[in-house]
């Protein structure tokens, strides 16, 4: 779900002029988006320590596709309840950050994010009277003008992902869940992740009437998550001898593919303290997309607003 507040591009004059149920005519909308998406963890980033959950640690090279299909019905001209249907493509490298450490650490994944989302959109929109009659142009007919929407929103989501990352021994992609890199499972280790979890979708929107049929917009979403895994790294290095063990040897080289520039890099301290595999905060993702709509005006027979186009 989503929630917005926004504010009108339009004059005071010519909200004067606005049809006080307008907005009805536009009430259901069908909606098709696409973009680009990113993600911010602990893979990858820019050229420092990583700051998750801040669009300053995005790289922009890993940018992928982002494709959106949606329903928004007006409550009111100011509130929309939207629910879509949300596929993106996440992806991080420590190779592409020159900052040493996460350099060194030399870990990389994709997956793809398949997300069903619901959303409150509030905003001070302006549904204007087509055609009308205007005394600072002397009584000449007015062409028809567009209609504007500035929305905030914020919801709640349900996504599926599934992590992946290159075997080096093979350079094929291999699924990371089922491998337990982090020694989830054995002792001391984590208990092993799910590969759904619940997202936080908030974001703005421009969104522009162009008729009665069809609108256009742009859209900015960031979403927080409630899992540390959508790269399938959060914690600490297992020792890769009983990784390889427990679950063979895949296991133990894609736990650590480190580089090896700094020595004891992946070891443990001298009191048994397992190195910093990542950190503890949630993933984030997020995506900006062009949407266009489809409206479905009620037919005049059912209703008393009068079109003139």
């Amino acid at each position: 779900m989503l929630i917005s507040g926004g504010i009108s591009f339009n004059s005071l004059y010519s909200q004067a002029l606005a049809r006080p149920n307008a907005w009805k005519k536009y009430r259901k909308e069908v909606t098709l988006s696409v973009g680009a998406s990113g993600f911010l963890g602990d893979l990858g980033g820019r050229n420092t320590i990583g700051k998750d959950n801040s669009p300053v640690d995005l790289e922009f090279s890993k940018t992928r596709v982002a494709v959106s299909a949606g329903f928004r019905y007006k409550l009111n001209k100011n509130i929309n309840w939207n629910s879509s249907f949300n596929f993106l493509s996440l992806a991080g490298d420590d190779k592409l950050t020159t900052e040493q450490y996460r350099n060194n650490r030399n870990l990389n994944f994709k997956s793809n994010i398949y997300e069903l989302a619901t959303r409150v959109e509030f905003g001070i929109s302006s549904f204007k009277r087509p055609g009308v009659y205007s005394l600072k142009k002397s009584l000449v007919r007015t062409s028809k003008t567009r209609a504007y929407e500035l929305l905030g929103f914020v919801g709640i989501g349900v996504f599926y992902f599934n992590p992946k990352g290159i075997d080096p021994s093979t350079n094929k992609y291999v699924s990371l869940q089922p491998l337990h890199t982090e020694g989830q499972g054995l002792t001391g280790g984590p208990k092993q992740y799910k590969r759904v979890s619940i997202s936080l979708p908030v974001g703005v929107a421009l969104h522009v009437i162009l008729n009665k049929y069809w609108s256009v917009g742009m859209e900015l979403c960031y979403r927080k998550t409630f899992t540390d895994y959508i790269d399938d790294v959060s914690t600490t290095y297992y020792d890769k001898a009983a990784l390889e063990a427990a679950y063979g040897p895949t296991s133990a080289l894609m736990s650590d593919p480190s580089k090896g520039d700094i020595p004891g890099f992946s070891s443990p301290a001298g009191d048994g303290t397992r190195a910093q595999r990542g950190d503890k905060d949630k993933d984030s993702y997020m995506s900006l997309q062009v949407t266009v709509g489809r409206f479905f005006p009620p037919k005049r027979g059912r209703t008393k607003l009068r079109s003139k186009f």
